[in-house]
């Protein structure tokens, strides 16, 4: 899997280029999506950051999990691979 990350409880404000300055304190970072709901494109308070190298992974993770971000403390963690979920009919 690719240097991903997951990163919980952000402030809803927060868009992705503000995910990505922040993480690119401590590495290169190849991508930031903050994950929204469809319906009405509001922020979900989680999105994932792609970091170019393990190392700069590690790094995100040992500076910004557990500190505040906008009065909000974050979460970062490696990220899991999406289950697979059954087929909706709607």
């Amino acid at each position: 899997m690719e240097n991903k990350l997951f990163v919980g409880g952000l402030p809803f404000a927060v868009t992705d280029a503000e995910l990505q300055a922040t993480f690119a304190e401590v590495g290169e970072v190849v991508s930031a999506t903050i994950i929204t709901d469809k319906e009405t494109g509001r922020s979900r308070g989680f999105g994932f950051v792609v970091m170019a190298t393990k190392e700069g992974m590690e790094a995100a993770i040992a500076r910004f999990n557990g500190s505040d971000m906008n009065g909000r403390t974050i979460t970062v963690s490696e990220a899991r691979p999406q289950a697979d979920r059954p087929a909706r009919n709607f």
